[in-house]
């Protein structure tokens, strides 16, 4: 028989759950005082570093240049919305974090995405007309067609028509919805 390597929790979610909840409560006395929300303690603050960091590691966030810029963005958010985590709905402060980080993770690819789309869009109208970029008293001639540039740019103009499709097609169909609501009115 293999014997099974015993699970380590990196988190300890009944932990963290109790620590959130008496931050929150010391967060709500200091509010009723008037008084600055208190600093957030550093287990919370370890929980919530340990769940980015590990989720960067994660197959889908792995090959990323700007791993340390999504692991901002995911601890930024975690604090900003940390007051929100409603203990009464759910006992699970480690999964609340999590999503809250993946759709961080998320935002972050899709800004990055969008810059590099702008950058090979520039670099491609620079090869169109036979520009060249001077820096630094050096002359870097743009004449090289590169397909995974032309791929990118075409890939993501294809993507953002096809949201705006979907966007114009969404609105249309709660315009019928409106409009057959107030057909039952009168």
């Amino acid at each position: 028989m293999v014997k099974r390597r015993a699970t380590r929790n990196y988190v300890n979610n009944p932990d963290l759950l109790a620590a959130l909840i008496e931050y929150k409560r010391l967060s709500r006395e200091a509010e009723d005082a008037g008084d600055d929300r208190p600093r957030v303690p550093d287990y919370i603050g370890t929980c919530i570093y340990q769940i980015a960091t590990r989720l960067a590691t994660k197959p889908n966030f792995s090959g990323y240049s700007y791993k340390e810029d999504m692991i901002s963005d995911g601890i930024e958010n975690c604090l900003l919305y940390i007051m929100n985590f409603n203990e009464e709905k759910s006992q699970n402060p480690f999964a609340y974090f999590t999503q809250i980080i993946w759709y961080a993770f998320l935002r972050r690819i899709a800004k990055e995405k969008k810059q590099m789309y702008i950058r090979f869009k520039s670099s491609q109208h620079m090869i169109a007309t036979g520009g060249t970029y001077t820096g630094d008293g050096q002359d870097i001639h743009l004449n090289t067609a590169a397909d995974y540039m032309n791929d990118f740019v075409r890939d993501f103009e294809d993507k953002l028509a096809k949201d705006k499709a979907k966007k114009k097609e969404t609105e249309a169909l709660k315009k019928a919805e409106a409009d057959e609501a107030d057909g039952d009115d009168t």
